[in-house]
């Protein structure tokens, strides 16, 4: 899909990174709650108790305070570093990239059939880049031209 969107529109498209993800996720550091500790987490997420085991279109839930619909559940999202059990321990404290080099990608947040507890937005996961899930989708993200 972003090798055609970027060939289409002269480029600049990408999955996020984890963490442009989750600064998104957390609605750019803001004091909010929108996480799977929110009382109301139903009115932000589709998850196991309100999806009817299914996604569903974007902005049928109430956005988070950047504007951002589904960012802890409907789909967990790909991103784009490489999975690195040690990677966090070592990293740059400002915008890390991800590992170097892995066999397995990043999927972050929750999604339809997951219960509240794995919705939290520090939620991630590793799988095979090349993976298809019912439950996984992605976002996208743009260089600044």
């Amino acid at each position: 899909f972003l090798i055609k969107l970027n060939q289409q529109t002269g480029g600049g498209y990408r999955l996020p990174t984890e963490a442009e993800w989750e600064y998104a996720a957390r609605s750019g550091g803001k004091d909010e709650k929108y996480g799977s500790t929110s009382s109301n987490f139903g009115d932000y997420a589709w998850y196991d108790e309100n999806s009817n085991d299914k996604t569903h279109p974007v902005a049928q839930r109430k956005p988070n305070g950047l504007g951002l619909y589904d960012m802890s559940g409907n789909v967990q999202e790909w991103c784009s570093d490489i999975y690195d059990k040690s990677y966090y321990k070592n990293s740059p404290a400002k915008d890390p990239r991800g590992a170097k080099s892995g066999a397995s990608s990043i999927l972050r947040g929750g999604s339809w059939f997951m219960n509240v507890a794995f919705c939290r937005l520090s939620n991630r996961r590793r799988y095979d880049p090349q993976g298809s899930f019912n439950y996984s989708g992605f976002r996208i993200a743009m260089d600044n031209k």
